[in-house]
């Protein structure tokens, strides 16, 4: 049905609010037996149904997202000014849903095509990688990358994709054993042995905590013909670095050039679930529809990895009720008190998180998001729970222990092994994220049309009623073994993606 006919939502019949499908304006309908509108509505915000009395729950997708801070009235606007965050405490109810139908047989799998490395997996992109170990060595690096990008250095290398430089602010300043230089050096190893690289050189300054030394002792790293690492003052200078970094990427380039796509079993696939610039129509369309995509994925082998804790809060009931052991749902748990801790000692809170721009479009609280969020999910069982960039080895469904922040949290993600990204927005989220390619997916219509050279695939027809979730989700499926095996999402044909390297950085920095 489109929003002219029934211009406002009902998401579960057990909710007190509907959601707007366009913006409404006083004394509007909001359709059969709904309210009338008493205020204006912004499309994507939520609206009364009935008397909500100060104080009470108030629910939407059937769960609670917050409490009246003020009586409602029918057809009133629900959000910053009379609705408040309460503390979550669901009931954390482990292992009671198990809706796992198993893979399907093997000849009904899918596959793409991608790049063989042998025991480093299968990559879906053939680049070659330049790591800072250090801000530092930052700007070297940035100038390796432009040399082969921008001034023809890859002239000949037509199977290589380009040459990532992958920069961060961090590196020095920070205890070795705190778990900011853990993440830190555990990002750099899964972006070091990521599948999407054919090559890397690790670059450092030679002064700061990071060393190369320790890195590769700690995680068995070895060079070679395709691994290199040098530091500047080693070098002597800047201008030395690059020249020979050159000559290295230079000699690695024939071999890295040579690798060649082969068809690969859907197992090899490892796809990042992410959210950014949420709006009220994210738990709606888009989220749903890359759960479905999930679940199809999870069936045909592949791995999904969800993430952002801090936007699981409130709704991380839902995961530990498909959880496939009591140990993983209790390692949930464990990082949702971990970041309850954290948040506390920093002098922060979790509902810190709706953003800005996430209110703007219609989400008040934490749990609201959370619920829209977890959907990103979909439905099989969870198979595992990670810490932020350990190295995901589960098949299935897993989460992944990441901010909520989305550079920092895709970071980690791609760390772990993440060769496809997909990512939902609905206020128009421009990120890339090379090495893996990045399918962006709209939750509405009018922000898919403003931002058309932006987006992959719009699920804003789902809100119109004239789309739907498993079509939606089956359409997302098929480009991410599109784009696996080699189609360019949009960010790609505009060559985005070299920004969002972000490592997240926790604890002291002295």
């Amino acid at each position: 049905m489109s929003p002219d006919e029934n211009p406002a939502i009902l998401l579960n019949p057990a909710d007190s609010v509907a959601v707007a499908l366009r913006s409404l304006k006083a004394g509007e309908a909001t359709g059969p037996g709904g309210p009338v509108a008493v205020e204006p509505i912004p499309r994507g915000h939520k609206i009364a149904l009935r008397a909500i009395a100060e104080g009470e729950e108030v629910r939407k997708f059937g769960q609670v997202i917050g409490l009246a801070s003020r009586p409602i009235a029918p057809g009133e606007h629900v959000h910053l000014q009379n609705l408040a965050m309460v503390e979550s405490h669901p009931d954390h109810a482990f292992c009671v849903e198990n809706r796992d139908p198993g893979l399907l047989p093997e000849a009904e799998r899918a596959s793409f095509m991608g790049y063989d490395r042998g025991f480093g997996g299968v990559g879906t992109r053939n680049y070659i990688g330049v790591i800072s170990t250090v801000n530092c060595s930052a700007t070297v690096s940035r100038y390796i990358a432009e040399h082969f990008n921008r001034q023809g250095g890859l002239q000949g290398f037509d199977n290589v994709d380009g040459v990532v430089a992958l920069t961060h602010g961090s590196g020095c300043a920070i205890g070795t054993k705190g778990e900011g230089y853990e993440y830190l050096t555990r990002v750099i190893k899964g972006y070091a042995t990521h599948p999407n690289f054919g090559g890397i050189l690790m670059i450092g300054l030679g002064c700061e905590v990071n060393q190369i030394r320790p890195i590769m002792e700690h995680y068995k790293l070895e060079e070679s013909d395709r691994f290199r690492t040098m530091t500047i003052q080693q070098l002597g200078g800047t201008r030395k670095t690059i020249e020979a970094a050159c000559d290295m990427i230079r000699q690695m380039l024939p071999q890295v050039n040579a690798a060649r796509r082969s068809p690969q079993s859907l197992r090899h696939l490892k796809v990042a679930l992410e959210c950014g610039g949420s709006d009220g129509y994210s738990g709606i369309t888009a989220n749903p529809a890359l759960g479905y995509a999930s679940d199809l994925l999870v069936r045909h082998g592949a791995t999904t990895v969800l993430s952002e804790t801090p936007e699981i809060y409130g709704a991380e009931h839902l995961l530990t009720r498909r959880a496939k052991s009591p140990e993983v749902a209790q390692k949930l748990l464990d990082r949702i008190d971990w970041w309850r801790d954290y948040t506390s000692r920093n002098g922060a809170e979790l509902n810190n998180n709706p953003s800005f721009g996430n209110k703007e479009g219609g989400l008040t609280t934490i749990l609201e998001k959370s619920l829209g969020a977890v959907a990103k999910g979909g439905s099989m069982p969870l198979n595992a729970v990670y810490e932020y960039a350990e190295p995901v080895t589960a098949q299935g469904f897993t989460f992944m222990d990441t901010p909520g922040y989305d550079p920092a949290a895709v970071t980690g993600q791609v760390a772990g092994g993440c060769n496809v990204v997909c990512f939902t927005t609905g206020r128009g989220s421009v990120s890339g994220w090379k090495p893996a390619p990045t399918i962006k997916i709209a939750t509405n219509t009018a922000m898919f049309e403003h931002m058309r050279e932006d987006m992959d695939i719009n699920c804003g027809d789902i809100a119109r009623g004239t789309d739907t979730i498993e079509a939606a989700g089956q359409r997302i499926f098929d480009l991410i073994l599109a784009v696996a095996s080699g189609e360019k999402t949009v960010s790609e044909q505009f060559d985005y993606g070299d920004n969002e390297f972000v490592p997240w950085q926790v604890g002291a920095i002295t």
